[in-house]
């Protein structure tokens, strides 16, 4: 149809169709012409994206990257002319484009990019750029050039001083790795700016990206529902039940089983949008019938609504899976309301102490498995004092701003700090005067008996670990190490960590049961028997010589007799002024401590250089 009919039918401008005609003859030469360099060329600078080239071509969006950057097709990088031409314009606004010969500045030197949230809509608002602006303003002050990608000029975030550089570009996957592969950053910070910059996360990791923080596979792990769930199973925690579905019978079927009301949904949306809660079938049927066709490529996650059930929420920070940060809010409505939508009250007003305690127990478990490092969010179901999951974001969320007014703590510059590594650890050990009591067991027990502590700072965990027991005077191992367990559960539960000692060279001795736990778990070990046996090669006589460097003996009961050999290896240990360990769980930190610090040496730092960090 030509332009002049297609004017007088729609009353538009024809110089307007005659650009959109441009494009759609564009598109006719894409698809039909052998895709060499001028043609794509030409699309690039008619504004296609490869993704939209690799849908009429049918092969992928990356496929399309490569081929154009084997022609040497590349944006060049502009600056926004802000004085109209009159004067030479140096400005931090900067555009990328395909009709530029050259770029207008040079690449910068030690630069970190920050994703913006985009256009605001309902559902994105100014708290995801709270999070950008604080995000910047740290790295600023640790002296990393900045370099916001944002495509909105309404946010704090795109001012002209905050940050050294302001790209105002979509945040495509492909906009975004123009823009990498001419900066070359040193990171990506993508968790501040809500969802749109964290689907981006996968794609840009396996482009080469480095992505600051939470492993782009871990934040996907959280993000895909089945995964999630399946995580969820695997630590025991519980969830409300849900169906993925591809008909509308099968809908009306799992509905009728689980018991309305129900929760319906795409599959392929996380949070709030396009939901719907249907107490009866055929509230579920118009609601599924308004969502478009149920189909394979168009399934519906349909899961148990909890009525009467509160929602609380726990926002925090943490680092390679442990927690720095949290602050738990509860929802003043009931379940049923977007936590964007909804009020909500810090510290918790009517939850339960215990659901308090659990819900930061879930945490702990989800961010070891997920090995977080950064801000996070995690939302539950709470009813009768029984929680379960709903979703985990591995990002800053909405109430991070307010978390951090509300605290005096601001969360994303913790979060920054986190993963830029710069956070420190502080370990303190007990310090005890066993070898002045004559007879004590040095067991540790319910009732106190130190006499002393030592505080030590470290990088990591292991570094101020291992710092704080010899400043309380400890002395690490050099080749020989005596082991002797109590119980089963010692032996299966510190078998890996004996496995890095055997690894690292060690010379294990050990009693007569755990030496033939070890071999039977292939760690080669010394036999020596026990004291009441009086035969040779003997424990005691072992210890006396100080023929060991450390002993781990890890007593069956915490109130042991003075007559059993565990007391008087414990016993002659610190008589002998042998460095002895009684305790699982310590005894399996320090072992990771000596494997991870070997080689690295302890750093000597002040105390004013960690507080500065």
């Amino acid at each position: 149809m030509p332009v002049s009919r297609i004017a007088s039918i729609s009353h538009i401008d024809p110089w307007f169709l005659e650009k959109m005609k441009n494009i759609v003859e564009t598109e006719r030469r894409i698809a039909k012409r052998p895709l060499g360099k001028n043609i794509l060329l030409e699309a690039k600078r008619s504004g296609f994206s490869d993704k939209q080239i690799a849908a009429i071509r049918r092969t992928t969006e990356d496929a399309i990257r490569v081929l154009r950057k084997r022609h040497g097709i590349v944006p060049s990088v502009r600056q926004i002319d802000t004085l109209a031409g009159e004067f030479p314009a140096k400005t931090n606004y900067l555009y990328v484009t395909y009709h530029g010969s050259e770029n207008d500045i040079a690449r910068s030197k030690r630069s970190i990019i920050v994703l913006g949230s985009g256009p605001y809509s309902i559902g994105s608002s100014v708290e995801f750029d709270w999070s950008c602006v604080q995000a910047l303003m740290t790295l600023k002050r640790r002296k990393f050039e900045t370099i916001m990608i944002n495509s909105n000029p309404e946010t704090v975030s795109t001012d002209y001083d905050m940050s050294d550089r302001l790209y105002f570009e979509e945040l495509s996957l492909e906009r975004v790795l123009d823009i990498a592969d001419f900066e070359k950053p040193r990171g990506m910070v993508v968790s501040t700016g809500g969802q749109i910059p964290n689907q981006l996360a996968l794609s840009l990791a396996k482009s080469g990206i480095t992505l600051l923080g939470t492993k782009a596979h871990n934040i996907d792990r959280a993000e895909n529902r089945h995964i999630f769930s399946k995580l969820l199973d695997k630590l025991g925690i519980d969830q409300p039940p849900w169906v993925e579905l591809t008909s509308v019978a099968r809908a009306v079927k799992t509905a009728d089983t689980m018991g309305y009301p129900v929760l319906v949904r795409p599959s392929y949306v996380l949070s709030g949008s396009a939901m719907s809660i249907a107490g009866d079938t055929p509230a579920l049927k118009r609601y599924l019938k308004k969502a478009a066709d149920v189909s394979r490529e168009h399934p519906v996650v349909i899961s148990k609504f909890i009525e009467n059930a509160r929602e609380i929420e726990i926002d925090g920070v943490a680092q390679k899976g442990a927690l720095v940060i949290y602050a738990i809010s509860e929802h003043v409505e009931n379940a049923g309301t977007h936590s964007g939508d909804a009020t909500v009250v810090l510290p918790p007003q009517k939850t339960y102490l215990e659901t308090v305690r659990r819900a930061k127990e879930i945490t702990k478990m989800v961010l070891r498995e997920l090995a977080i490092t950064g801000p996070f969010n995690i939302q539950f179901l709470a009813k009768d004092n029984h929680l379960q999951v709903i979703e985990c974001n591995v990002r800053a969320s909405r109430s991070f701003p307010f978390v951090s007014k509300v605290t005096g703590y601001n969360f994303i510059d913790i979060a920054t700090r986190a993963m830029l590594g710069e956070e420190h650890i502080g370990v303190k050990s007990p310090q005890f005067s066993y070898s002045r009591i004559k007879g004590a067991d040095p067991v540790s027990r319910v009732e106190m008996a130190s006499t002393g502590e030592v505080a030590c700072f470290g990088d990591s965990f292991t570094e101020a670990l291992l710092k704080s027991m010899l400043a309380a005077g400890f002395r690490l191992p050099r080749k020989h190490i005596l082991v002797s367990l109590g119980k089963e559960e010692n032996k299966v539960k510190l078998l890996p960590a004996l496995q890095l000692l055997h690894e690292m060279k060690f010379a294990l001795v050990a009693t007569e049961q755990t030496a033939e736990y070890l071999r039977t778990n292939g760690i080669p070990c010394e036999h020596v028997y026990k004291i009441s046996t009086e035969k040779e090669p003997n424990v005691l006589n072992l210890i006396e010589r100080a023929a060991v460097d450390l002993i781990i003996n890890i007593p069956t009961r915490s109130h042991g007799s003075e007559n059993t050999d565990g007391y008087v290896i414990r016993r002659k240990a610190i008589d002998m002024n042998i460095p002895l360990i009684t305790n699982r769980q310590l005894a399996e930190a320090f072992i990771h401590a000596l494997y991870e610090q070997r080689g690295n040496g302890l750093k000597a730092k002040e105390y004013r250089e960690y507080m500065s960090s």
